[in-house]
């Protein structure tokens, strides 16, 4: 049998709480109690109503159904019951209760959600495929194609083993199936809650293994799914399951704190409704208390707890513009903890949650959390993509050839689609989807032209090239935060502007030190998809990374040894290049001295070159080296008592100047660099490439050039080179070197 026996471990209902199928209960009806799996048992036995009425068995499921579909045809509801409950009788659960109590159970829980028809048809039938002799092409004659094809979803679902033994192709087509449609999983998941709620006879080891099962990759898929009202109970059942006696303790926190004789969140509350009456503004408060998990980590990170962090307010709106009119009449009336405040109204999660998020502060210090939103978001925040109805209905216009259409997803599953289609192998994309669910925090940058970008807490501007761009971000070369440059691996944090810079080489390459800084599948899965495309040129990055690395470690050293040898304190070479410019310290002959026949040098410190405004210094040897006025070294000459030599630029208009160009790490850039200068007519008398430094590297060229004016040109030139952000002259020194 796919479900599980009775005895429930549930934890108990919190104080103040009102105990049912769902915790919370939605905040316009009363809550239901919880099913009577006996009393159903009972009505179950008697079998079927006359034809035509509906069976006593899912008054139920009726009830919680038109709470939420007033007008929905019960028809199909009625039949699926029927069958479910003839090819079931007869089988048991382990605690004695008629199989047919779990299928009324789990259609139960959809119901509560606001599940539509098509779904809570197919979630009675969901076991009868795989337990019973019902097969998938009855289902379809006597329910048509979209219950058969929930229900072959949900039976293939049933068959996954989720485990560390895993077969990744297994659990990869489940995962396709439910991207097809987000329903199977739905199913999936009010199943696994029911089968949770009554685990309490099996054997312990067992109960322990469905439990971190269902932890490592059921709850995540819940919160993915937006489908909050199932992912904390079954947190709560895990925790209690797992870790038994954080969950006694916690328990006892929570009965201790309903035993106080004050409570300051129904204090808040009342100081709430009478802000709002005073404004105007029609509104629902309401005290949501904190699941067991919410408490447990709330304990943890704060130590001993108040009253009021056992429980949020939750102010429940009719219109989108009442949530900020709530939050400006909060934030006056009130002291507001300005810190707390998030708004997930303007910027939705990628699970589809919307709402204001704010807290407040009492004069004792307590602070009271406080959450805004609409009863149309609330219904969303709680359901999730349960509560989108059937987005899958064809319109009039379409073909009428039994083509599924493409939903609206949430972002993530959206993604999860793209992941599983781009992925190497099933055993990649398995250890990366299990990689995502591990990441249960998120963070939101935006774009400069408004638009957001939902990425997991650590991701990096690799991560958000890929996420905005697809595969074309092999040609992402940098990107600016915040305004500022910033390397591809630079972390992003909640709130950052990303522009990301793009090549434009339709052959650009990613770099395999992409990998290094990629945190979500859809990086991490197009990097390595391009890798195993193209082994001679992933081969040739990686010898190239060795080298790199094997280069800055020789500069590395050669830096301490030079740090340990003595300075000099020779004052005739304060004017000399550092050692990295000795290449650019040439004799020129198109600058005239006071001093016939003596050698002159450009210096290296500052280049200089027409026109640029020049004096000179005699050296050792009887050379005259030539500064830029400007240059940080003649201020130093001068101070020592050097004198100056007459210098000026004679009639030659050939120049040679050094150039430092900056860059982004990308292959092909030395090559395509200095094509671009060969193009402006300069010729290169020497180059110097530092090591890599954070995916950035520094180029210096001294190159000789026609005319002293085409030095613009030539620096245009060279930043317009994909990956070039900055060209200037080498600046004068600001030490002595």
């Amino acid at each position: 049998m796919s479900a599980e026996a009775t005895n429930s471990v549930t934890p108990g209902p919190m104080p103040g709480a009102v105990s049912g199928p769902l915790t919370p209960a939605a905040p316009r009806r009363k809550a239901r109690p919880r099913i009577d799996l006996r009393r159903l048992g009972r009505a179950a036995l008697l079998g079927p109503a006359a034809r035509g009425r509906l069976p006593d068995a899912i008054s139920h499921v009726v009830d919680a159904h038109r709470a939420h579909h007033p007008d929905a045809d019960l028809e199909p509801l009625r039949r699926a019951y029927v069958l479910a409950e003839s090819s079931h009788r007869g089988q048991m659960r382990k605690s004695g209760e008629p199989y047919i109590t779990h299928p009324l159970a789990v259609t139960l829980i959809l119901a509560e959600l606001g599940a539509e028809t098509t779904t809570l048809t197919a979630s009675l039938l969901h076991d009868t495929v795989e337990d019973t002799d019902v097969t998938l092409d009855q289902v379809g004659e006597q329910f048509g194609e979209e219950v058969r094809y929930l229900v072959d979803g949900v039976t293939k679902l049933e068959k996954v083993d989720y485990g560390a033994a895993a077969e990744p192709e297994t659990f990869r087509k489940m995962l396709v199936a439910t991207g097809s449609d987000v329903r199977v999983m739905s199913i999936k998941l009010a199943d696994r809650l029911h089968n949770m709620r009554t685990l309490g006879v099996m054997r312990p080891e067992k109960q322990e293994r469905i439990a971190k099962v269902t932890h490592d990759v059921l709850i995540p898929l819940a919160e993915r799914l937006g489908v909050q009202a199932l992912k904390t109970e079954l947190e709560d059942l895990v925790f209690a399951i797992l870790r038994p006696e954080e969950y006694e303790h916690t328990r006892e926190l929570i009965v201790r704190n309903a035993a106080r004789a004050d409570d300051p969140l129904a204090e808040v509350a009342d100081e709430v409704r009478t802000v709002l009456r005073e404004a105007g503004i029609p509104a629902e408060v309401l005290i949501r208390p904190r699941h067991f998990v919410s408490v447990h980590r709330v304990s943890r990170k704060r130590g001993r707890l108040r009253g009021s962090d056992f429980g949020r307010l939750l102010v429940l709106v009719n219109e989108d513009a009442d949530c900020y009119g709530v939050l400006g009449e909060l934030h006056t009336c009130m002291t507001p903890v300005v810190s707390e405040f998030k708004d997930f109204i303007a910027v939705p999660k990628f699970n589809l949650y919307q709402s204001l998020h704010t807290a407040v502060a009492r004069e004792d210090g307590q602070v009271v959390e406080v959450l805004i939103r609409t009863h149309q978001m609330h219904k969303v925040a709680e359901a999730g993509v349960v509560a989108l109805g059937n987005p899958y209905a064809p319109a009039s216009d379409d073909p009428a050839d039994g083509e599924r259409v493409d939903p609206t997803r949430p972002g993530w599953l959206s993604r999860l689609l793209d992941w599983q289609e781009a992925a190497p192998d099933p055993d990649h994309f398995w250890s990366t989807l299990r990689e995502d669910l591990a990441q249960d925090r998120e963070i939101t940058v935006f774009r400069p032209d408004g638009g957001t970008l939902g990425l997991p807490e650590g991701a990096t501007c690799v991560d958000a090239a890929y996420a905005q761009y697809g595969e074309d971000a092999h040609a992402c070369i940098g990107a600016r935060v915040n305004g500022r440059l910033a390397t591809l691996s630079t972390v992003l944090k909640d709130g950052d502007t990303v522009q990301l810079l793009m090549g434009q080489d339709p052959a650009s390459e990613p770099s395999r030190e992409w990998l290094e800084h990629a945190h979500t599948p859809a990086a991490r899965i197009a990097i390595q998809r391009w890798l195993a495309a193209h082994p001679a040129q992933a081969e040739a990055q990686r010898t190239e990374g060795q080298e790199n690395r094997q280069a800055e470690g020789n500069r590395q050293a050669e830096e301490r040894a030079a740090a340990s040898r003595p300075a000099t304190a020779d004052a005739s070479d304060a004017d000399g290049p550092a050692p990295e410019q000795a290449a650019v310290r040439i004799a020129t002959g198109n600058v005239l001295t006071d001093r016939p026949g003596a050698t002159v040098r450009l210096a290296g410190c500052c280049t200089p070159v027409r026109p640029d405004e020049i004096t000179g210094f005699a050296v050792r040897g009887g050379a005259v080296t030539v500064h830029r006025v400007e240059c940080a070294a003649v201020a130093r000459m001068k101070d020592g008592g050097r004198s100056e030599v007459g210098v000026r630029w004679g009639e030659a208009t050939e120049c040679r100047v050094t150039l430092v160009a900056e860059s982004f790490v990308r292959p092909h850039l030395l090559a395509d660099l200095t094509e671009a200068m060969a193009l402006e007519g300069a010729e290169i008398v020497s180059a110097t490439v530092e090591p890599p430094d954070q995916q950035q590297v520094r180029h210096t060229y001294t190159v000789q050039l026609p005319d002293a004016a085409h030095l613009p040109a030539l620096m245009r030139a060279m930043r317009n080179v994909a990956g070039v952000y900055d060209v200037a002259r080498a600046q004068p020194q600001t030490q002595g070197g």
